[in-house]
């Protein structure tokens, strides 16, 4: 048995050996690797139960950015899994590009059913995603498309919850296992704005202009020519003092936006979802 094992508690030890058997049932896989908390778990526990059976594929276009693309290629070269960067563009999807609350839906759709093809092109039998039993709490229209698709959820299976990810990946000395949580570039939209190539640039030199100031749990919502930017609450005082808020706010006018505000709840996944539940 792995040595990381001595540091996890019973609990974290079953859902870890079930997740290796329902990986070893498969035979072969390949991971849509995103390379986050969650899909890197799956890839490295993937890698040690599979071997040279595994690839992961790495889906690029607009909304995600080049630092990710980065951070999960460096991610498989250290542990050496064969990776496949595959450019897949959403925007031929009237589904996606018009914004509506099932947006992700059609993404998923689209891209992994060129996973799959790519799977089958490689001599793969199964197509795995990363989603854990957290998302099952929120509003996630892609979950749909990975049902329809018979796309397995190995980590859900395993009745994996976002904190045992994490206590798994420290023990195993995955560095994601801190990652803060991430998602596409296109879930900054308010639902109903037009998702273009020029806006997800926008959104994404806005954020990166933050991370580069050491915000690094940040997200920055699109509401038409306004910025809604979120920030932890413990680092709002930052961001709202003097020096920060005139950069912030000199460098997004320059980057197309008119207004530049500050959300004073701070920090939170899915914060677009709330105009979902408050229009029911």
């Amino acid at each position: 048995m792995n040595d990381y094992y001595e540091q996890l508690a019973d609990e974290q030890k079953e859902k870890l050996d079930k997740l290796k058997e329902t990986i070893a049932a498969l035979g072969s896989l390949a991971v849509g690797f995103s390379g986050g908390v969650d899909s890197c778990l799956l890839l490295a526990v993937a890698h040690e139960v599979l071997g040279d059976r595994l690839i992961a594929v790495t889906g690029i276009d607009a909304s995600i950015p080049e630092r990710e693309i980065d951070e999960a290629g460096a991610f498989c070269k250290e542990h050496g899994i064969r990776h496949i960067i595959h450019r897949f563009d959403p925007m031929k999807e009237e589904g996606y590009r018009n914004n509506g609350p099932d947006r992700c839906y059609f993404c998923k759709r689209g891209l992994f059913s060129e996973i799959k093809q790519i799977a089958v092109e490689n001599g793969i039998e199964y197509t795995a995603e990363g989603s854990n039993m957290d998302d099952l709490g929120d509003y996630r229209p892609g979950l749909k498309a990975v049902a329809e698709l018979s796309v397995r959820s190995p980590l859900r299976e395993a009745g994996l919850y976002k904190s045992d990810i994490r206590l798994i990946s420290k023990a195993m000395g995955l560095p994601t296992w801190s990652k803060p949580a991430y998602a596409c570039l296109a879930s900054r939209f308010v639902y109903g704005e037009e998702i273009t190539e020029e806006k997800l640039h926008m959104i994404d030199r806005a954020e990166q202009f933050l991370i580069e100031r050491g915000f690094i749990e940040e997200r920055v919502r699109m509401h038409g020519n306004i910025a809604r930017i979120e920030v932890a609450p413990a680092d709002i005082p930052r961001l709202a003092s003097d020096e920060i808020r005139e950069a912030v706010c000199e460098e997004f006018k320059k980057l197309g936006f008119m207004f530049v505000t500050l959300d004073l709840k701070g920090y939170r996944t899915g914060s677009m979802n709330a105009t979902i539940k408050s229009s029911n």
